[in-house]
């Protein structure tokens, strides 16, 4: 039982389907971890516009962040 179910997996037709299970767990499971804490939520929102700022302004954000996390306890 075990030798089929390695044969149907290392099928180059199946492999494909097994490897795209395995990707898409993984990218449902990052996106469940970064959103479903609040306060790391909320962070990597105000992140959103950081590409489009001046650089000072950014960096002030960007600290702010980052002392406001280490305020609230988060690594």
């Amino acid at each position: 039982m075990l030798t089929d179910f390695w044969t149907w997996i290392l099928d180059m037709g199946n492999s494909k389907t097994v490897a795209l299970l395995i990707f898409f767990t993984t990218f449902v499971g990052i996106i469940i971890y970064n959103y479903s804490s609040r306060r790391r939520s909320e962070r990597l929102e105000s992140y959103r516009y950081l590409p489009l700022m001046d650089e000072d302004e950014a960096d002030k954000r960007v600290k702010a962040s980052e002392a406001a996390s280490q305020a609230k306890g988060e690594k």
